[in-house]
This record gives C-alpha cells, structure tokens and sequence, in this order.
C-alpha cells in the first residue's frame, strides 16, 4: 500500500503546489488524478519518486518512509517505480533498443552504466518488452523517427525494465490524439491487470477518466477536494465536477467516445 500524509510542497519561489494532501493508493489501484493545469498533479506524482522533494508530510509504501530514506534508499526505492512522461523524455538521437535499456541502469554496476553496457539477459529482456508493446519492428530506429504514440510505448517499456511495482504517468496521453491515447491508457490498463503494477496517472479528459480510473482524486490549488472510486466518478454530480475544476466550468464531453 501506498499512503500519502499531508503531503506539502513550496518551491523556492514561494509557489505552494501541495498543500496537506491525504490519500490511500491499494496494491493494483489503477488511480487517476484530476484538475486543472497549476493544481499540483505532476508535484504530487514526482514528490511520490522525490524527483519533486517534498516541503512537509511523508509517503509511506509498504511501510517504509520515502521522504526520509537516504540516498542508498532512495536508489532502491526508485528501482521499482517506474516513470512515463507527457514528453515521453526519450534520447531521440539513440535507438528504441537503447532507450529501453536504460530502464535497467539502477540494477547496472555504475561503470558499465557509463557505457551503457548491458547484459544479454537484459538485451532478451528489452526484445521481450517491446515485442509485448507491439513495437518490436521497431527497436532498431532511432527514437525521434517514431510516431507520438510508438514513443509513448517506448517509454512504458524503458519503466517496465525495471520490474515496477509502481508506475507513476504523467500526463502520458495529452501529446497523443484520441486514437492514440486510448491505445495507450488500455495497453497501461492491461500492465495494470494482468502484471499487478499499480498505476498512477495524471489525466485532463473526465471520459478517459471514467473509462480507465479504478480509484480518482481531484486537485484544486494543491488540495485534495474530490475522491471517489471508478464508480463514483462514473456518476459525479456537477457540484462535484465544479468543486474540482471551478463555478465557471461546463461539463462538456471532450476528447475520444469511449464504447
């Protein structure tokens, strides 16, 4: 499990991002973050890796404090949660393979890391990863000559070589068109259900939300003022919709018909 206790973040600007969030993830949650841009989705995701360090609170998994392990810790920790990006943060000069691989640089000695130097264990491995990600035609491109969403599953396999407990997406749909972006959310779904990763995910579109979420909460301003089940989003009110995205709001649908 993992559990968040009033989490809080102040950048060095004085901006507040975070302010006292408290929630509870289960193991194989497929947990949705909404809110408006600024509400503080991708602080709390990169507070929960501390690639964001955190100003107040504690992230609690399995037991075992995140926000105070110490750099050895936090090695280990960051092994087994993985990281999809809006941007996808692939070297684009490099090959699929490659960008693949580098999953696997928290579990390579540091001096092979530099060379990117890899065993033929971890080579099988990537091949597998990406021929289950159905880009395996793929691997020996460079990374900048695939589509928008081909990259997206290069970056969800470069997470899955690190045997991820955890993978935390951020925004991972929003460069991608309708198509694409439920090719994606379904092929995380399907990590999610058949190989037991929980997953968190930040997401702007309410119907990919209510498709997808096993478990939502809404941010706004950097609080915590909506959480509910897939069920329940399913059924928001508008005085839930509003309280999450403002009085001026309109529920509209955007973005892919599910069916």
């Amino acid at each position: 499990m993992l559990s968040i206790k009033n989490l809080g973040k102040v950048y060095d600007d004085g901006t507040r991002a975070l302010r006292d969030v408290s929630f509870d993830v289960e193991d194989g949650e497929f947990l949705i973050i909404i809110g408006l841009s600024g509400s503080g989705k991708s602080t709390l995701l990169r507070c929960i890796n501390r690639l964001v360090e955190p100003t107040e609170g504690h992230i609690i998994w399995n037991g075992t404090d995140i926000t105070t392990a110490d750099s050895k810790g936090l090695r280990e920790t960051r092994r087994k949660i993985g990281m999809v990006f809006q941007h996808f943060n692939l070297v684009k000069r490099s090959s699929v393979l490659k960008n693949v691989l580098a999953g696997r640089l928290g579990y390579t000695a540091p001096a092979l890391s530099l060379i990117n130097k890899f065993s033929d264990r971890d080579v099988k491995r990537a091949y597998e990863v990406l021929e289950r990600a159905g880009i395996l035609n793929q691997a020996h491109k460079r990374a900048d000559e695939l589509s928008g969403g081909q990259q997206q599953r290069v970056g969800i396999s470069r997470a899955l070589m690190q045997d991820p407990e955890i993978i935390l997406a951020d925004e991972p749909v929003a460069s991608l068109d309708p198509v694409l972006a439920h090719s994606t959310l379904s092929y995380l779904e399907k990590i999610n259900q058949e190989q037991k990763i929980t997953v968190l995910c930040s997401l702007h579109y309410l119907d990919l939300v209510q498709r997808y979420a096993t478990k939502v909460i809404g941010l706004r301003d950097g609080r915590l003022v909506y959480e509910g089940s897939g069920d329940d989003i399913r059924k928001m009110t508008d005085a839930e919709f509003k309280q999450i995205y403002g009085e001026d709001a309109e529920r509209v649908h955007a973005g892919p018909e599910t069916h």
